[in-house]
């Protein structure tokens, strides 16, 4: 309990320096005439602070533009996984955010390029390494705690994705100066994702796809699964400028997927016995590691078929290496 009280306390500190710095981004003064900046000016001056003329925006409203921009992208954060195994301390839907246990949340990395071709529009190619894993006896609802399965498994997830711009607050200013930049966006697409599901055995991370612990390929058995699926992002991020070439921001990712076996667990029990016999007594005990066996005999329900989502969350450092302004349509 106290292990996951730190963790709440350094990821509320981790988010609360993200907002201040979010907040010092927006604070920047923004004014539109002569007549604003006089009265920004009047305002500012016992602080001896003065805004230059060539900060003003001008009043034609094509001086006003935004950048097709290329952009490099990188990003570090966590992950968590949604589906049969770990959870929230209630049954609830595997697939759902409400089931999120972030007691399991592990470490991921992004990079990839952007293309801004539109005021509005944007489309990248992203790459999403790190870890999930999920655990039964972390959490207390009791068919899960008692059920005892667990895994983890790498993530190499490849996304292309198009970004529709909700809000954008864009000043370009002169070379030289500062560029204020903050920007509210959403996005899909369509992408793969491999995965190689292990539980730990006497000390070692054993590979489950080989047991085949729901009986996978052998008779009355499940069919064999792959370890890559397709998958469908769906996001929401902001993100705001440091310089002329810098942005940062904070990219929230809701990743559907479509297999059930992320973790390994799909459909019912098979017999241990056969397991034993034909894969091994590795495969016998891990295809059901209960706390109390005798609940779970072969045909019963071992997971669901509802197929397994992944989520993440990510602070993004963006670099412009190409940019040419256009004129906005706002």
């Amino acid at each position: 309990m106290k292990r996951k009280q730190e963790y709440y306390n350094k990821s509320a500190r981790t988010l609360l320096y993200i907002g201040m710095l979010f907040c010092i981004s927006f604070a920047f003064p923004q004014v539109d005439s002569i007549q604003e900046l006089q009265v920004l000016n009047e305002r500012m001056s016992n602080k001896n602070v003065f805004v230059p003329e060539r900060f003003i925006k001008s009043s034609n409203s094509k001086s006003r533009k935004a950048k097709t921009q290329l952009e490099l992208i990188s990003g570090l954060g966590g992950t968590n996984f949604l589906g049969d195994l770990g959870g929230a301390d209630k049954i609830g839907k595997d697939n759902s955010l409400r089931d999120l246990d972030f007691s399991s949340s592990d470490i991921g990395i992004s990079s990839g390029i952007r293309l801004r071709f539109h005021p509005f529009i944007a489309c990248s190619s992203l790459l999403n390494i790190g870890f999930v894993r999920g655990n039964d006896s972390k959490t207390s609802e009791p068919v899960r705690n008692n059920r005892n399965l667990h895994f983890r498994s790498p993530i190499i997830n490849w996304s292309q994705r198009i970004e529709c711009i909700l809000v954008s607050n864009e000043r370009n200013r002169p070379r030289g100066f500062y560029e204020h930049f903050n920007q509210i966006y959403v996005f899909s697409g369509l992408g793969i994702v491999y995965f190689n599901p292990k539980a730990k055995l006497y000390g070692s991370w054993v590979p489950l796809r080989p047991l085949r612990t729901e009986g996978q390929g052998l008779p009355g058995g499940a069919k064999k699964y792959s370890r890559v699926t397709l998958t469908i992002p769906l996001g929401i991020g902001i993100r705001t400028s440091i310089n002329r070439e810098w942005k940062i921001g904070i990219e929230a990712t809701y990743v559907k997927t479509f297999s059930d076996y992320i973790d390994d667990v799909h459909g019912t029990y098979y017999d241990p016995g056969i397991l034993n016999e034909v894969v091994g007594p590795n495969s016998a005990y891990l295809s059901n590691p209960a706390k109390n066996p005798s609940a779970f005999n072969p045909g019963s329900k071992r997971g669901d078929k509802q197929k397994d989502a992944l989520f993440y969350m990510n602070v993004t450092i963006y670099y412009t290496i190409w940019s040419k302004k256009r004129i906005a349509s706002f």
